[in-house]
C-alpha cells in the first residue's frame, strides 16, 4: 500500500495517538508517572492489600496504554516506510477491514494467531 492509499489510516492513527496521550495525561492530572503513583499510593487510610490491588492495576493500565502507543508509532513508522499494510511475520497483505478496523495491526489475522499461540499459551 502506498502513502495516498494508507493516508486515511494514517489520519485515524494519528487522531488514536493523540487520543490516547490526553487520556494519559487526564488520568494523571498533569503529573509525571512517578508523581501520580506517589500521590495515590500515599494515602494511609488505605490497607496494604487494597494499596497492593491497586498499584498492580494502575501499573497493568500503563502497561497496556504503553504497548499500545508503541503499537500505533510502530504503523506510522511502517506508513513512513512505505511497508504499511504488509504482515512482518509473512510479508503478505493484510486484509483491508482488519486495518478498517484496528489500523494498527502489524501481522494478518494467521500470524496473528501463531504468534498469540506462541507467547500466550
Amino acid at each position: 500500500m502506498n502513502k495516498e492509499q494508507a493516508s486515511p489510516h494514517q489520519q485515524k492513527l494519528m487522531a488514536m495517538r493523540t487520543s490516547l496521550l490526553e487520556q494519559i495525561a487526564a488520568q494523571r492530572g498533569g503529573a509525571s508517572r512517578a508523581e501520580a503513583a506517589a500521590e495515590h499510593f500515599s494515602r494511609r487510610e488505605d490497607s496494604s492489600a487494597q494499596v497492593a490491588t491497586e498499584r498492580e492495576l494502575e501499573f497493568a493500565i500503563d502497561d497496556r496504554e504503553a504497548e499500545e502507543l508503541v503499537m500505533i508509532d510502530s504503523a506510522l513508522a511502517r506508513i513512513e516506510g512505505g511497508i504499511y499494510g504488509e504482515c512482518i511475520d509473512c510479508g503478505t497483505d493484510i486484509a483491508p477491514a482488519r486495518l478498517q478496523a484496528s489500523p494498527e495491526v502489524p501481522r494478518c489475522i494467521a500470524c496473528q494467531e501463531k504468534f498469540e499461540h506462541r507467547h500466550l499459551a
